[in-house]
């Protein structure tokens, strides 16, 4: 029995219903035995944004930022796709997905802290000052013999 699929929490703002989710089920590669030729454990994950309820939910400004930081990761149909093949266990693999659709989201949701301008301490400056002239003097008395 398949179990019950479940909204993905990406933030307290976004989640995922587990209605525009779509599953997919294939034979998983690498060890196993025998048990890899007959059991389903590779779980693909694939969800719309562009179609998404929860991300035309969001502010203008954020939707725009979301697609924008995942439109290298979206197919020609605009489909996000997740593979877990983490485990020997398809449920396992499922909540996997879940997981890494929500990891990479709450990723690319995440804005870069503005840089605020610094200058250079007068102390500073003098210290790489020094460092240029002694470092200069290293390499001045390099190669033939001074007196």
């Amino acid at each position: 029995m398949a179990p019950q699929a479940q909204d993905v929490v990406v933030t307290p703002g976004l989640v995922i219903p587990a209605s525009e989710l779509s599953w997919a089920f294939a034979r998983s590669g690498g060890p196993g035995g025998q048990n890899v030729n007959k059991v389903e454990s590779k779980v693909e994950l694939r969800w719309t944004p562009g179609e998404s309820k929860a991300v035309a939910g969001l502010d203008e400004g954020t939707r725009t930022w979301l697609l924008a930081r995942i439109a290298a990761r979206l197919t020609a149909g605009g489909e996000l796709i997740v593979i877990s093949t983490l485990t020997r266990d398809q449920i396992r693999n499922r909540a996997d997905a879940a997981d890494k659709l929500a990891a990479l989201l709450r990723t690319a949701l995440a804005r870069p802290k503005k840089r605020r301008p610094t200058r250079p301490s007068r102390a500073s400056k003098e210290r790489r000052i020094t460092a240029k002239k002694h470092r200069g003097a290293i390499k001045k008395h390099r190669g033939s013999a001074h007196e």
